[in-house]
């Protein structure tokens, strides 16, 4: 029971959560030298409870439509098969879902009643993005790219320094920049290895709709982004300059970025090398900028 609830919410992915989460945590001891305890447990199980929801949700939606049963399963893509083995445990996959988007929802009114108006909209578009991705807006392409990375990113940053703090600084849109960039990246890469199987399901990411090429391009962009955004944060004085040791992942970027230039369809399961290091560019950009919020 325990190895099937950790494949259908997809634990080890769950590490995105705390990582993109350190940066809004730092700038709000930054900017008020401490944190209230009850507020930051309930962003973080929030975090945690919209990651799930659509874990889950994704599990659930690509057993029910077949796609999980002719992709190429890699430890980053594919889906985690545990539907596949256990079909008569998608009821729960779904409860699980419902269960951990109600928890997310209901942290998301405590915060409303808290903070006002300003928590509704961006928490309606997170809850609209967890509902709506894995039927919808994976046929879109611009929206497919962008839409984990601004729900990781944009919103998850900016809403959490608004729980902590009660109001935004320049710091947190800018330190949340390169994670949405980052995010969207991560998913960028991971959906090449399923082409084949996402086409004939009905998505149309980037990769199918402009090609492998412009797809390799496009997390080419993502990542010159990133590194972009954390220069001109340090530029504008939005960011202490000891942020600029989020630079130091660019030889990782480097690497992502050459091997999805190689990729092959024909040979998916060569793609995971990078898909691995794309994980660890991911997770430890986002904790060298709170280092650099820290002790900057």
């Amino acid at each position: 029971m325990l190895k099937k609830l950790l494949g259908v919410i997809r634990a080890p992915f769950l590490l995105l959560v705390p990582a993109s989460l350190a940066p809004a945590f730092a700038i709000a001891w930054r900017h008020t030298g401490t944190l209230d305890t009850t507020a930051a447990i309930l962003v973080i199980v929030a975090g945690l409870a919209a990651h799930i929801a659509v874990n889950a949700l994704n599990e659930y939606e690509d057993f029910r439509s077949g796609l999980d049963f002719t992709t190429t399963r890699t430890p980053f893509s594919g889906g985690s098969g545990t539907l596949v083995a256990h079909a008569s445990f998608a009821p729960i996959a779904l409860s699980i879902a419902v269960l951990a988007l109600l928890i997310t929802f209901a942290i998301g009114v405590y915060f409303v009643r808290q903070l006002g108006s300003a928590v509704v909209i961006p928490g309606l578009i997170g809850v609209a993005l967890i509902v709506a991705y894995t039927r919808w807006i994976n046929r879109f392409p611009l929206l497919c790219l962008f839409a984990p990375g601004i729900g990781f990113g944009f919103l998850m940053v900016n809403l959490a320094v608004l729980g902590l703090t009660g109001r935004t600084y320049p710091s947190s849109l800018w330190v949340s920049l390169p994670i949405t960039l980052l995010v969207s990246n991560l998913l960028l890469v991971n959906q090449l290895p399923d082409i084949d199987a996402d086409r004939q399901a009905g998505r149309r990411h980037i990769a199918i709709a402009w090609g492998t090429a412009w797809a390799s391009r496009s997390a080419a962009l993502l990542l010159l982004g990133t590194y972009f955004a954390i220069l001109m944060g340090w530029l504008v004085g939005a960011l202490p300059a000891l942020c600029l040791l989020g630079l130091c992942t660019v030889p990782l970027a480097a690497f992502v970025v050459a091997r999805v230039g190689m990729f092959d369809p024909d040979s998916p399961t060569a793609l995971i090398p990078a898909q691995g290091m794309n994980v660890v560019l991911t997770l430890t950009t986002p904790l060298l900028l709170t280092a650099g919020l820290i002790w900057g």
